[in-house]
């Protein structure tokens, strides 16, 4: 008798192959068996009218902090995510010694917006190297599966000292070869691999830029070749590539030399809306040429969310509305209906920027600034922007976007699509999405708490994809996209398809009612931290080693989870 058994849903198993009625049996937390009617089991789940398939698995998170405190790491586990894999973009907290405690917390806080004094109070610090911080997290009760990665910043940090706070010094060879060695340290304990960044975006609470920005080809080969001795882990790395062709070259000679897998970061800025199609014509010459590559991408655009529960908003920095920042939410929403302090900010905004300026400027332009709405539109057209609405209302766009801000008790959120967006359409996702050398990560679950909520990708995947778009994708494809492929970029070949042997980490999707709900700020973090919490509807059961972790969007409490530490071996994506 099996432990479990899903009977009679629609089973896309995550293969890519065609979908069919199956029933899905569990024993030990793995997949035992899929086809018809399979034997009896202690307990049995109704699948009749859903879809069953392997739990989605997210590659580009920053919980590495959250992981210390909520044992259901939200909010991806709303999203039928079953593992995440954290450590991106270079920054983390190990390896440590206790003078870069506080460091270490201010460039997470600049560079991925988690609040400083949330992760003083929630982290213990119970760790110095990379293999005590895994053992660490591992003693913790999780719902969900969560991997570690190495963080470029923090190793050279504790290799460096101070002068590692420095992008423009140089690592000693000394250094280099040390850091090497922690590095196969790392993943010979089970970080999934090493991250970096170099991208002027990534900066200190106080402004500095990240260590690791202008990194040099000796420093990063020495790095890689502590993976490659340790023969386990991939690259992942995000990257301006203001000179794109002089510096993927040296990305390719460090991948060339290491023989392990780099995946990068692709989105399209409004700068440069062709610069995403070279970089992915790189990597199809890397990988045409038996280099390993990889393109991690977006499921919509990227957006910022304004909002006066946020800093982020169009009026920030206006003198009239500073003079009530810090006040508790509400008495900042009734403030704003006093006509007279309304008048101020409305004239010291056109003031300060000018009709050009408004109309021309990512985050504070209202011509790309939106209504998010409920449901969520994420693809709004160019009519509906606040600039738009403003000319047929004949009212100023500075004054619409306040108003907007104020409906729903001040909550109302305002939608800018910063990244994917620039021609107001969503073909350029869809042909990174269908590109072959990519995969869909970058929805940061855990960061930009308060401006950002794009751990929802995987739902927008299913939902807008494969049913809400003009000329929808077929699942199978969708759902092997975020499961087996995204496990496969970071060698994790026990998961991510309903085959027996397989870790049986399952969703249950009422396709039909499969919505991505509007994002709401809560401060639910620690010392009162606030953050954007996003749920969904139409997930009805997610399992993970066979465990019922979530009902209807609900945690059953239970907490199967566990630390995932990578294999050795080769890479996993061919």
């Amino acid at each position: 008798m099996f432990d479990v058994v899903i009977r009679g849903g629609k089973v896309i198993d995550g293969s890519g192959g065609a979908p069919g009625v199956a029933d899905v049996a569990i024993e030990g937390g793995r997949i035992a068996e899929v086809g018809a009617d399979v034997g009896g089991a202690k307990r049995e789940i109704d699948a009749s009218g859903l879809l069953v398939t392997p739990g989605f698995v997210d590659v580009h998170t920053h919980y590495d902090g959250q992981v210390s405190w909520d044992p259901y790491i939200t909010p991806s586990s709303f999203h039928g995510v079953t593992t995440v894999v954290m450590g991106n973009c270079g920054v983390g907290f190990a390896p440590v010694r206790p003078d870069t405690f506080e460091w270490l917390i201010a460039l997470m806080e600049g560079v991925e917006d988690i609040p400083g004094s949330v992760l003083s109070e929630g982290i213990d610090w119970a760790w110095e190297g990379f293999p005590a911080y895994l053992d660490a997290i591992e003693r913790i009760p999780h719902a969900i599966d969560f991997a570690a990665q190495l963080p470029h910043a923090a190793l050279r940090a504790y290799v460096m000292g101070e002068r590692g706070a420095d992008h423009t010094e140089a690592p000693s060879a000394d250094e280099i070869a040390e850091m090497a060695r922690l590095a196969s340290e790392a993943v010979t304990a089970g970080a999934l691999g090493f991250t970096t960044s170099r991208t002027v975006n990534h900066r200190a609470s106080d402004g500095r830029l990240t260590p690791t920005l202008t990194a040099t080809f000796d420093e990063l080969r020495g790095i890689a070749r502590g993976l490659r001795s340790a023969n386990a882990g991939v690259i992942e790395l995000v990257a301006d590539f203001d000179d794109l062709e002089t510096e993927f070259a040296m990305l390719r000679r460090v991948a060339e030399e290491c023989g392990r897998l780099i995946s990068i970061s692709i989105l399209q800025d409004i700068e440069d809306p062709e610069k995403w199609k070279r970089l992915l014509a790189l990597i199809s010459d890397a990988c045409a040429a038996g280099v390993p590559m990889r393109g991690q991408v977006s499921t919509r655009p990227v957006g910022a969310m304004l909002s006066l529960h946020s800093w982020l908003h169009p009026f920030m920095g206006v003198p009239s509305f500073r003079k009530i920042e810090g006040r508790p939410h509400a008495e900042i929403v009734r403030a704003l209906g006093d006509p007279t302090l309304r008048a101020a900010i409305l004239a010291e905004h056109a003031e300060a920027t000018g009709a050009a300026n408004v109309e021309n400027t990512i985050i504070t332009g209202f011509s790309h600034m939106f209504e998010l709405g409920d449901p969520p539109e994420y693809y709004p057209s160019p009519e509906a922007s606040v600039a738009a609405r403003a000319r047929r209302d004949a009212v100023p766009p500075a004054q619409l976007a306040l108003d907007l801000l104020l409906l729903n008790g001040g909550t109302q959120p305002l939608y800018v699509p910063v990244k994917n967006y620039a021609e107001f359409n969503s073909d350029v996702t869809q042909a990174m999405l269908e590109h072959p050398h990519t995969v869909p990560g970058l929805g940061d679950g855990g960061a930009h708490c308060t401006i950002i909520s794009d751990a929802s990708f995987p739902t927008t995947l299913l939902s807008h994809w494969g049913r809400d778009h003009r000329d929808p994708l077929p699942l199978e494809w969708l759902v092997k996209r975020h499961t087996n492929d995204t496990a496969s970029l970071v060698g994790l070949g026990d998961r991510g398809r309903l085959e027996p042997g397989l870790r049986a980490d399952v969703n249950l999707i009422d396709f039909d009612a499969l919505q991505v709900l509007p994002p709401r700020m809560v401060a639910d973090l620690p010392a009162g931290g606030k953050r954007l919490l996003q749920r969904a509807e139409g997930y009805r059961a997610t399992l993970v080693a066979g465990e019922v972790v979530f009902e209807d969007g609900e945690p059953t409490g239970a907490l199967p989870g566990t630390l995932v530490r990578g294999a050795r071996g080769p890479l996993g994506p061919s």
